[in-house]
């Protein structure tokens, strides 16, 4: 796994269509993934946090990988084409490596967790109150 503060970008090969001025960078994170097409005149980002990538998907050519990177709202999805097979598994699995760390972060705390006796939701050790029924406990 890369450390917290890496940013990894992959270019696009020149060698594909639309990527021959102005290749396609795909920068990630541990916070988001953010495509970025550059023109003459301007910039084009798009960017999703980490927490709302819902699937990686990769389709392999016989020189080039096209990458889809979508959303869990359905919207917002990335794609990007001319990459190489090994950047495109590279990409999928930082996304992969960033979200598993994110949620073992998220959720490292169940060792100061109990389940309540009414109606056995999963509480903190240290509640009065289960946030779920209103009751002692």
């Amino acid at each position: 796994m890369s450390s917290p503060e890496t940013v990894q970008t992959f270019t696009a090969s020149r060698w594909t269509q639309g990527n021959r001025i102005f290749p396609t960078k795909i920068s990630v994170s541990p916070v988001q993934v953010i495509k970025t097409k550059r023109s003459w005149f301007s910039s084009d980002e798009e960017s999703i946090n980490i927490r709302h990538i819902s699937s990686v998907r990769i389709k392999t050519g016989i020189l080039w990988s096209d990458i889809w990177i979508e959303s869990s709202g359905g919207t917002n999805q990335i794609y990007s084409h001319g990459h190489t097979k090994r950047d495109a598994q590279r990409i999928k699995q930082i996304v992969e490596d960033h979200q598993r760390t994110f949620k073992e972060g998220a959720f490292s705390d169940t060792a100061a967790t109990r389940k309540c006796p009414h109606c056995a939701e999963t509480i903190k050790a240290d509640a009065r109150v289960c946030r779920f029924c209103n009751r002692e406990v």
